[in-house]
């Protein structure tokens, strides 16, 4: 292989891999606030029994 052409390959393989690791840590941030949305609405939502439950 010429070096010229593995530049380009190795070049090509770091961007994406660098494209894999930035989408992997937005999943995560995401996730993770995602997760703390949902605790937020439950804590400010009143616990009421339900209808079907009183039957």
């Amino acid at each position: 292989m010429k070096p010229k052409s593995a530049a380009v390959v190795l070049s090509a393989l770091l961007y994406a891999q660098g494209l894999l690791g930035f989408a992997g840590l937005a999943t995560v941030l995401l996730r993770d606030r995602a997760q703390a949305d949902e605790v937020a609405i439950a804590s400010i939502m009143p616990v009421k029994p339900s209808l079907l439950v009183m039957r």
